[in-house]
């Protein structure tokens, strides 16, 4: 009787050890799963504001091309109607023709419409970067979510195995995870 009492209490103690292992693994999931939520929104933040950045970029390109167009006309209108012999619109054609090129290309503000195509651009491409780490957060949060049933699965059932799926589905996240904080293609 004493050796029977002997082995439960044994089989009871490594069951109770191993719980505790399952908890830890669990807590650790947990805190992984909560930093890689943190860094998801602040990616998916940071893609709307690219596209809100880029979307105002775009407008002032609209604008520009607006008032480059109206001098375009306005210089075509002098050309057509007026006295070429006149200084006055000749001059006037001049500073239209200024104001066309500034339109279209100001180094110095860097508000011409070549210029405010480029930054618009890139404004996209960040965007999409961002929007790219943020999927590969959001996978990796899944994932983590499932590692942390099936562990809690384990200490219900008792199966061993659904311990090292979980394990394994967690190694898998933290790949996701450095891909999403590196930019690495998975």
């Amino acid at each position: 009787m004493t050796e029977t009492t002997e082995n439960l209490e044994h089989a009871e103690h490594a069951h109770a050890s191993g719980n505790k292992k399952l908890a830890l693994l669990i807590a650790i999931l947990a805190l992984v799963l909560a930093i890689t939520e943190t860094l998801s929104k602040s990616y998916q933040t940071e893609v709307i504001l690219k596209h809100q950045e880029a979307a105002n970029l775009w407008s002032f390109f609209q604008a520009k091309s607006v008032r480059g167009n109206a001098a375009q006309l306005a210089k075509t209108q002098l050309t057509l109607l007026g006295n070429p012999k006149d200084e006055r619109v000749n001059a006037a054609i001049a500073k239209l023709d200024d104001a066309i090129a500034h339109y279209d290309s100001d180094e110095k503000s860097g508000e011409g419409k070549k210029e405010l195509a480029h930054k618009a651009r890139e404004a996209e491409h960040e965007a999409h970067a961002y929007m790219e780490k943020y999927e590969k957060m959001e996978m990796a949060a899944g994932m983590l979510q499932v590692a942390i049933v099936l562990a809690s699965a384990t200490i219900i059932t008792g199966v061993a195995v659904l311990a090292y799926l979980s394990m394994g589905i967690g190694v898998v996240a933290l790949a996701f995870i450095g891909a999403g904080l590196f930019g690495t293609v998975i």
